[in-house]
C-alpha cells in the first residue's frame, strides 16, 4: 500500500499557508491607518468585524458540513475562497492596478480608487469565509488520512518518521518567517502578496492528491436535534403533556446515551408526546414532528448553559483591544533595542508564547487535581483568565497615560505620523497578560463545554468556544461606540478621536477594567449557582436533586420555553 503521508502532506501545507497569512492579517490594523488614513475607531471596527466573523462562522460551516456537504467539499471551496480573498488583497493595495495604468505609485489614499476598495472587501469576505471554512473542515478530512491508531481511517504507513519531522519544521519554520521576514518588506503589495501566492501554491499542492485522499460521506450534526426539539415543541404548544414522563417518547435501544428526565423548561418536553391520532411508527419516520426524551434533555442542558455563556462575551471585547488598539499604540513608538530594529509582529509572538504557557499551565492543573475536582478546574480557569483581562486592561491604561505624557511632553500631538521617543516593549506586560487571558479563558470555556454539553454535541466545543470570543470581539465596536457616545457628553472632547495621539485610550481600557471586574462578580455569582455535572453526562446524578421527577401534578398552563 502506497504511503498515506504524500497524501497526508499535501494538506498540511494548507496550514502553513494559513500561518503565514494570519500573521501577515495580524497587522491589518496598521495597513489601514497608515496606507488608507482611516480613523482608529473606523479601522479597528473593520477588523473586528473580520475577525468576529471569522471565529463565528465556523459553528455554522460545521454544521452545514456534517449535514449536507462533507468535509472534502467544505476544505475544497473554504481553500479557493481563501486563496482568491488573499489575491484579491493583495491587488486592493493602492499602487498595485493604479501603477499599471500609470496614474499613482504610491501607498497614498488619492491612489485608492472604488476599484481597490471594492477588491478590498470582498477579499475580506472571501477570506473570511476561507478560514472559517478551514477552521470547520482542515482538522476532520486530516484525521480522515492518518493512521487508525491516531484516529485516523487507514493503514499506518512505512517510513513515516521523516515526513512527520518534515511538517513539524515546518509548522515552525513559517512563523518564524512571517514574524522576522513580512514586517521588513516595506511594499504592502509584496507583503500581501507572499502569502496571496503562498495560498495558491498551497491550494494547488493540495488539489494535486485528489485522486489519494480519503472521502467521507457527511454523517449528520448533532446540532440538528437541537433544531428539531423546537420546531417539535412548537408544533405540539396546544397539546397537553402526559401527568407520567413515562408516556414520553424513547428508545431503548440507545440505553447508553440515555439522559434522565428533568422537570425544568417542562414545555420542551412536548416535543417527545406521542399524539394519539398517529401509530408510534408513523410519528417517528418524522424527526421534527417526535423526539426522544434523551433530545428534549440535551436542548433543556445547552439551554441552561446560556447565563454562564453570556459571561464569556466580555473576555472577546477584551481580546478585540490586542490586534486593534494595542498595535496602534506599537504603530508609531520606538521599535530600535540598540541598533536593530524590531518589528511589530514580534509582540504576536510573545502574546502566543504567553498563550501557550498559560494553555500548559490549565493542562498541569487539571492532571494534578484529579478526576474529583476537575469540575472545578474549567470555572477556576475562566475566573483566573477574567482577573488577569482585569490587570490586562489596568496595565493598558497605565502605559496608555505614560505614552500620552511623553507625546504632550515632546510636542507630537498633532504629530501623529512622528516617532514616540519611547520604547514598543512598554506595551510587553499588556500583550503576556492578554495571553495568558487568552490562554486559560478558551481552555476553561472549552473545558466548561467538554464537561458540561451534552456527549453528542462534544465534538462542537472548540466551535463553541470560538464563537463565544467571536461574538465578543465583535461586540467590541458596540463598546467603542457607546463608550465615545457617553464621553462626549456635556459638550466635551470624546475618548476616540481621528488620531490615536489625541484619543484616550487610557480612558478606554479603565472601562474595561471595570466592566472586566463587573464581569467576574457575575460570573462568580452565576456558576456558583450552576448545577456541574460530573464526568460523563450519562453517568451524572449529581444534578437529579434538583431536576429529579416528582410524581407531583403536573401544570400545564406553560407555553413558553423559559418555564
Amino acid at each position: 500500500m502506497a504511503s498515506v503521508m504524500g497524501p497526508y502532506l499535501k494538506i498540511t501545507v494548507l496550514i502553513w499557508a494559513d500561518v503565514l497569512a494570519a500573521y501577515a492579517l495580524w497587522v491589518m490594523q496598521t495597513y489601514l491607518t497608515n496606507v488608507w488614513k482611516m480613523s482608529i475607531t473606523n479601522a479597528a471596527a473593520i477588523v473586528n468585524v473580520f475577525t468576529g466573523v471569522s471565529t463565528l462562522l465556523p459553528l455554522a460551516l460545521t454544521f452545514l458540513m456534517d449535514t449536507f456537504f462533507g468535509n472534502f467539499w467544505m476544505l475544497l471551496f473554504s481553500s479557493l475562497s481563501y486563496c482568491v480573498g488573499m489575491g484579491f488583497l493583495a491587488m486592493s493595495t493602492p499602487p498595485v492596478l493604479s501603477a499599471a495604468t500609470g496614474t499613482c505609485n504610491n501607498y497614498d489614499p488619492a491612489c485608492i480608487g472604488d476599484t481597490q476598495t471594492v477588491l478590498f472587501y470582498i477579499s475580506l469576505v472571501l477570506i473570511a469565509f476561507g478560514m472559517a471554512g478551514h477552521i470547520s473542515s482542515l482538522g476532520p478530512f486530516i484525521m480522515d488520512q492518518v493512521p487508525p491508531e491516531a484516529g485516523g481511517n487507514v493503514e499506518a504507513p512505512p517510513n513515516e518518521a521523516p515526513y512527520v519531522c518534515l511538517a513539524i519544521f515546518a509548522m515552525v519554520l513559517v512563523p518564524i518567517i512571517a514574524v522576522f521576514a513580512l514586517p521588513y518588506i516595506k511594499p504592502w503589495s509584496i507583503r500581501f502578496g507572499i502569502p496571496a501566492i503562498c495560498t495558491l501554491v498551497s491550494t494547488l499542492i493540495f488539489l494535486s492528491g485528489l485522486h489519494s485522499y480519503i472521502y467521507v460521506e457527511p454523517r449528520g450534526s448533532s446540532l440538528t436535534h437541537i433544531f428539531q426539539v423546537y420546531v417539535a415543541s412548537t408544533l405540539k404548544i396546544h397539546h397537553h403533556r402526559p401527568r407520567d414522563a413515562a408516556q414520553l417518547y424513547e428508545r431503548d435501544d440507545h440505553d447508553d446515551d440515555l439522559v434522565p428526565h428533568t422537570n425544568r423548561f417542562r414545555c420542551l418536553d412536548k416535543a417527545a408526546i406521542i399524539l394519539p391520532n398517529q401509530t408510534q411508527e408513523e410519528q417517528e419516520r418524522n424527526k421534527w414532528k417526535l423526539c426522544r426524551v434523551t433530545e428534549v434533555e440535551e436542548t433543556k442542558i445547552t439551554i441552561r448553559m446560556v447565563p454562564i455563556w453570556l459571561t464569556f462575551i466580555v473576555c472577546g471585547i477584551v481580546m478585540a483591544v490586542g490586534n486593534t488598539y494595542f498595535l496602534e499604540q506599537a504603530n508609531h513608538m520606538n521599535h530600535k533595542v540598540g541598533h536593530l530594529k524590531v518589528p511589530i509582529p514580534i509582540l504576536l509572538a510573545f502574546y502566543d508564547m504567553s498563550k501557550s504557557y498559560a494553555t500548559k499551565l490549565y493542562h498541569i492543573i487539571s492532571i494534578t487535581i484529579g478526576k474529583s475536582g476537575l469540575k472545578y478546574v474549567a470555572p477556576v480557569g475562566i475566573a483566573t483568565g477574567m482577573l488577569l483581562s482585569i490587570l490586562c486592561c489596568i496595565t493598558a491604561a497605565k502605559v496608555e497615560a505614560r505614552r500620552i505624557n511623553v507625546i504632550t511632553k515632546h510636542g507630537l500631538l498633532d504629530k501623529p505620523d512622528e516617532t514616540i521617543p519611547m520604547s514598543i516593549f512598554w506595551l510587553l506586560p499588556q500583550f503576556l497578560l492578554l495571553g495568558a487571558m487568552d490562554g486559560l479563558a478558551r481552555k476553561g470555556v472549552e473545558g466548561f463545554f467538554h464537561d458540561q454539553v451534552p456527549k453528542s454535541m462534544r465534538a462542537y466545543m472548540v466551535l463553541f468556544t470560538e464563537a463565544v470570543f467571536g461574538a465578543g470581539i465583535i461586540a467590541s465596536v458596540l463598546s467603542v461606540y457607546i463608550s465615545n457616545k457617553v464621553s462626549k457628553r456635556g459638550g466635551r472632547q470624546g475618548w476616540f478621536q481621528y488620531t490615536l495621539n489625541r484619543s484616550r485610550l487610557d480612558n478606554y481600557y479603565w472601562t474595561l477594567a471595570a466592566l472586566s471586574a463587573i464581569n467576574l462578580v457575575f460570573f462568580a455569582v452565576v456558576a456558583s449557582c450552576y448545577s456541574y455535572k460530573d464526568g460523563e453526562i450519562e453517568d451524572d446524578e449529581d444534578d437529579l436533586s434538583e431536576d429529579e421527577e416528582t410524581s407531583a401534578p403536573y401544570d400545564d398552563s406553560a407555553s413558553c420555553c423559559c418555564c
